[in-house]
């Protein structure tokens, strides 16, 4: 047995009962001893690893609300308004407007013509979110300038909207006779192009063959997802929309198992709507048989609303500020019912998005009376994004014994668009409420629903810090928390949510030897500066990681 001692300028473990230390020894990949360097060779003959002298270690960051897409897409364009670093460290430029996101199109498009690329071919790109851009809509007539026969599909930042082109539109189906709930149309009735949330997606999905989804499960992007992560500090990850089929298990087991895949991957199953009875819970037992120790299949994700930038998202009084109508129901109430119901009575945890605060609403009414009818300890029932919930609702959550993971990264990104035309002023001071869950004792953790923002966990921690916009607005100050409090909920407070806490999460005995490498002390410098420092590279098992330098 090797014991490897790795020594650090300090050594920050999450760990109460001891706080920091400079060595610790890793045996088996796994933590054998953290203390001083008397402690950590107590054990016996070790190898000394010193290349972290100067460094501060702290627990491998974890990421308890992100998709695996986020390396996959990364083989499209990246159309998005803020500028974006990719799995090899290259820096995206954002893009400020239509213009400019027809010119990185129509330059893609070349691209594939120049190679030979069939004409019936999708071009597929990402990243894109209108609410930039003011009242307008990107709508067929930009696209169709790009391409009028290429199958054109642009899919927002948030997931829940897409655009497409007029060749797309006839391969799909979808005409101003189709009936479906979201399609956008043109004052004659025409579609524009602008599909919200995953009905009316569905047409381009199936014509595309799901590319966004398929491209994330396969090795190519399993692994440029795991490289982002390394960039960011993170060891482990979630995939939180799965389909759990056997190909997606089988690509997950085989890629996380060799050796040198640097990242514990943890998918929630999705169930489809047509899913009944007992099929939802025999899928995903299925799948946990391939569970490893990188691998870690036993959740369920459901999504009850969509986004509220994207004005999807379901909202009670007075409704959207700017008087946008109601969103949409992804799944309907009473389907949140009976998967609660279903997945619960099963012994499932369920993670459920809810962005608007009548989706939250709901959720807990499901959760609550799934817990009259099975009464369950330690369930762990963990609202995703939650974003615009209030006191009470945070309130009853603590009384059912529910977790929360909330969607820091809004604040920055959307934080003033929220606050000029989703929520208005009072609302959006009080989104993404850390300082209420602390408050009132809810356990919760902080996300950035990577590829909706970039995997970063520290930005993230920043983002509930200091909570300020873009342009620079301090929104809700009385729900900032402290840095320490910040790295714990990308740290324990994650691992806690997705039932890994005596896995990972701090630097403690017998817990997996995960650790992301920083150049400074996030607890020594200003809390403004948190998300500028430095992240070398992890440690997962005991396995070395250094990050692409650009």
């Amino acid at each position: 047995m090797t014991t490897t001692v790795f020594a650090a300028r300090k050594i920050l473990t999450m760990n109460p009962a001891q706080p920091e230390a400079t060595h610790v020894a890793v045996r088996d990949g796994r933590i054998l001893a953290v203390g001083s360097a008397a402690d950590a060779q107590a054990w016996g003959p070790c190898a000394r690893d010193d290349r972290f002298a100067g460094k501060v270690l702290m627990p491998g960051l974890v990421e308890g609300h992100s998709h695996a897409m986020e390396g996959g897409l990364w083989q499209f364009p990246y159309v998005g308004f803020y500028p974006r670093r990719g799995p090899d460290g290259t820096l995206w430029q954002g893009l400020t407007g239509f213009d400019a996101v027809v010119a990185r199109l129509a330059a893609a498009a070349r691209e594939l013509d120049a190679r030979g690329v069939p004409d019936d071919a999708p071009l597929l790109a990402w990243g894109f979110d209108p609410i930039f851009f003011g009242e307008a809509r990107m709508s067929v007539r930009h696209l169709d300038r790009v391409s009028a026969t290429r199958p054109i599909v642009i899919m927002h930042a948030s997931m829940h909207l897409m655009n497409v082109n007029s060749a797309t539109l006839a391969r799909a189906g979808i005409d101003r006779d189709t009936d479906i709930e979201g399609i956008a149309r043109f004052p004659g009735g025409e579609p524009t192009g602008e599909l919200q949330e995953f009905a009316a997606m569905f047409p381009v999905t199936r014509l595309i063959g799901n590319l966004f989804r398929r491209v994330g499960m396969s090795e190519t992007g399993l692994r440029m997802f795991a490289q982002v992560a390394v960039q960011a500090g993170v060891t482990t990850a979630t995939d939180l929309v799965n389909d759990l089929s056997d190909d997606s298990v089988g690509s997950m087991a085989r890629v996380c198992a060799q050796e040198d895949f640097p990242l514990r991957l943890v998918p929630a199953f999705r169930p489809p709507d047509a899913m009944r009875g007992d099929e939802g819970p025999a899928r995903l037992r299925a799948a946990m048989r391939a569970n490893h120790e990188r691998l870690h299949a036993g959740m369920v994700k459901l999504v009850v609303d969509g986004s509220i930038q994207g004005f999807t998202a379901r909202v009670r009084w007075p409704g959207y500020f700017n008087g946008a109508p109601n969103g949409i129901w992804v799944l309907p109430p009473d389907a949140v019912h009976e998967a609660v119901q279903t997945f619960h009575a099963a012994g499932f945890q369920l993670h459920i998005h809810t962005n608007g605060d009548e989706a939250t609403e709901l959720a807990l009414d499901a959760v609550e009376q799934a817990l009259t009818r099975h009464p369950r300890a330690d369930h762990r029932h963990t609202l995703q994004h939650c974003q615009m919930a209030d006191e009470a609702q945070f309130a009853r959550m603590a009384r059912l014994g529910m977790c929360v993971n909330l969607f820091a990264n809004h604040i920055y990104y959307w934080g003033d668009a929220h606050l000029a035309l989703t929520m208005g002023p009072d609302r959006a001071r009080r989104m993404d409420a850390c300082g209420t869950a602390l408050r009132l004792g809810v356990p919760f953790a902080i996300h950035s629903d990577a590829p909706i923002t970039p995997l970063a966990p520290l930005f993230t921690a920043w983002c509930a810090v200091n909570r300020t916009t873009a342009a620079g607005v301090v929104l809700g100050e009385a729900e900032r928390i402290t840095v320490a409090q910040a790295l714990s909920a990308v740290t324990l407070g994650a691992a806690f949510t997705l039932r890994l806490d005596h896995e990972i999460g701090s630097i403690a005995v017998r817990k997996r030897a995960d650790f992301c490498v920083l150049d400074d002390d996030p607890l020594a410098v200003a809390p403004a500066a948190l998300k500028d420092i430095g992240v070398w590279g992890t440690v997962v098992g005991g396995r070395v990681f250094e990050a692409p330098r650009q």
